[in-house]
């Protein structure tokens, strides 16, 4: 699969980086990054994040996947990033090919490019990177000299639109499947690699873990009011399962990982230390794919989160701690691990932050103790929909008055700013919702006004299109049009500015509709998407998800050139609802959610029935834990976290 010996790229590299913006992205070098002789390990990964440096160098699953493939004395793993328009012309002027940032050795060189997709505007990306790496765009035109193309990440839960670029996919955690898949080739190659690459495929795929999509059929119903739907998706290898299963770690002490975080060279969105408290969501927010396909909840513990803090701040140097998850203030004693962390790091500059937090999990004790050792800066919550019918339809319970008692005790402990995140397309919604957006941004600036006693408090409205997810309750739900989304963000901007005494005070950042049509095209689409990827690629589509390289109008005719000959347009996967017994393109991939019971879901939300979350009341059988052979992890232990003792 690969030479025994590969040269680094950068002496012809060296030259073109006086020519591009940002050099420095492109040289590596970072504090603990990892480089191997090649000829010193048998596999040998490129893991990518497809998007700039700045975005990808942060990512944690990357970081991760790095690490622990590093660790193994029979691999090792370099990273590589999409590189901007300006570097991706004198590339290609010059001859010279996609490269990681490690040794800036040849990604086409390589037996896995692994790639983590957190969303689906990242796909052109991957076509220019094979393209610069020579590696053939579609698997099919692939030989044993190129490297298996892998893809993971949330987007991989449907990984339909890119099943001719991809040769497989993994679904959930990558921790132990990367271990895995590194073994088989391992194998394989030291057999004399039988078979060549389709025998190392058809090994991959009859693990049950390992997504081979050459080797599904998919067919479509050709006539009457269901045509263009799927018909069936079935193996067409007798060593190959139905049905492939998601991966998941569920002792998250045992995989603390990364230990020595990498440090960016050049700035990056994130200037911080990162660990993950916990993995997983049972709020059941409807529209939260990551909250359905992360289950079930598994915790780190405090003395594991403690560990990783320490290793990671002396790894590093860092001063900031990003205690991260879905919903960390869930975290079963995120109450004594704040505590004790600020505690532990009193008397240093390290402070400690919180993402995003959801309003019935804040309270001044714990915010306090997050801002001991830092500056109050603003705090984030995240009411998603604009009026309590549309909460209890996406079970996002948090009522208006919830949300005024919690800024107006954060104002009144010194805080000065609060965003407000929202969505707009919600499913049911109305102009009506969205204005409600209006009235409460209005009454959270009176009650800083009232709480403070100062007219100098800020909100802002941050608003996203929403995109239906596979794998959710909202999987059938008809995507709002994107003239839908921005006449209602016209009308919520004339709303918050109508009464111009509170309005002054408010800023509103939005989304318009247009990207998400996009996103939801490509998050549920099948196969027959390829084809409008492959197209706006070539018509020099890079870098989607940045609103400054992102054209619609590139997009739409795309669309409707790969779609001239078939039965679907761009309505058919977005704004079209779907049905209780349609095929679903991602239906043969187990999320460990059973279809059925998002299905009731889906007809609850219709109803504005709300959800308990399952760990604090009896099993609603959303099927996760016995696929999972495991009991839901409650908490918490009652365990401390220790003084630090002094270093000899």
């Amino acid at each position: 699969m690969s030479a025994p010996t590969v040269e680094s790229v950068f002496d012809r590299l060296e030259p073109l980086l006086m020519q591009v913006s940002k050099p420095i992205q492109y040289v590596g070098g970072e504090l603990n990054a990892r480089s191997k002789p090649w000829a010193s390990v048998p596999v040998r990964w490129a893991l990518m994040y497809p998007d700039a440096y700045e975005v990808g160098l942060p990512n944690q699953g990357i970081q991760i996947l790095y690490e622990v493939l590093n660790e193994r004395p029979d691999a090792l793993a370099e990273r590589t990033y999409a590189v901007w328009p300006d570097l991706e012309k004198l590339l290609r002027e010059n001859g010279v090919p996609q490269f990681t940032v490690d040794s800036h050795r040849p990604v086409g060189a390589f037996d896995v490019l692994g790639v983590s997709f957190s969303t689906e505007l990242g796909y052109t990306n991957l076509l220019t990177a094979l393209d610069l790496a020579g590696i053939p765009l579609h698997a099919a035109d692939r030989d044993d000299s190129h490297p298996i193309v892998l893809a993971g990440g949330h987007a991989a839960f449907n990984p339909e639109p890119i099943a001719d670029f991809v040769d497989a996919a993994v679904l959930g955690d990558g921790e132990q499947i990367v271990g895995a898949i590194t073994d088989v080739i391992k194998a394989h190659k030291a057999e004399g690699s039988p078979g060549g690459r389709d025998e190392l495929l058809v090994r991959l795929a009859e693990t049950g873990g390992v997504y081979v999509p050459r080797f599904y059929d998919v067919t479509y119903l050709l006539d009457g009011p269901q045509a263009g739907q799927i018909a069936a998706v079935v193996p067409n290898r007798e060593r190959v399962p139905a049905r492939v299963s998601k991966h998941t770690v569920m002792d998250l002490d045992a995989w603390p990982y990364p230990k020595t975080p990498l440090v960016p060279m050049a700035e990056s969105v994130h200037e911080r230390m990162s660990v993950e408290i916990f993995r997983g969501c049972t709020r059941g927010c409807r529209f939260c794919q990551a909250g359905m396909i992360t289950r079930p909840v598994r915790e780190r513990s405090i003395e594991g989160i403690g560990k990783m803090v320490e290793s990671g701040l002396n790894a590093t140097g860092f001063e900031e701690v990003g205690l991260l998850s879905l919903s960390s203030a869930d975290h079963s004693e995120i109450g004594p691990l704040a505590k004790q962390l600020a505690d532990r790091y009193e008397e240093s500059r390290v402070s400690l932050s919180l993402p995003s937090t959801r309003v019935d999990a804040f309270n001044i004790d714990l915010a306090n103790e997050f801002s001991r050792n830092g500056r109050r800066s603003g705090l984030t919550f995240a009411p998603e929909g604009g009026s309590e019918r549309l909460r209890r339809v996406i079970n996002k319970m948090v009522s208006h008055d919830d949300l005024i008692n919690t800024v107006s005790a954060a104002y009144s402990q010194g805080w000065r700013q609060v965003k407000l995140y929202f969505m707009c397309g919600l499913p049911t919604e109305t102009d009506e919702d969205v204005l409600e957006i209006a009235t409460m941004a209005h009454d959270v600036i009176r009650a800083g006004r009232s709480a403070t006693g100062s007219r100098d408090i800020r909100a802002t409205v941050s608003i996203g299109g929403f995109v239906p997810k596979p794998h959710t309750p909202f999987q059938w739900a008809a995507q709002a049009a994107p003239e839908v989304v921005d006449d209602r963000l016209r009308k919520l901007r004339a709303a918050i500015n109508a009464d111009r005494s509170l309005g002054r005070n408010i800023g509103m950042r939005y989304h318009d509709g247009e990207p998400s049509l996009i996103e939801g095209l490509l998050s549920r689409g099948d196969r027959r998407v390829g084809a409008v990827i492959e197209r706006v690629w070539r018509e020099g589509a890079r870098f989607d998800g940045w609103s400054e390289h992102f054209s619609f109008a590139r997009w739409v005719s795309a669309a409707e050139a790969a779609f001239a000959d078939q039965s679907v347009d761009v309505h058919f996967f977005t704004t079209r609802e779907r049905d209780a017994d349609e095929t679903l393109p991602w239906d043969h991939l187990d999320s460990g959610l059973d279809k059925q019971w998002l299905w009731d879901d889906w007809q609850d939300a219709l109803t504005g029935y709300e959800q308990d979350d399952c760990r604090w009341t009896p099993c609603f059988d959303c099927g996760v834990c016995p696929t999972m052979g495991t009991d839901i992890q409650v908490g918490p232990t009652g365990r401390s976290l220790l003084p630090l003792l002094p270093r000899s």
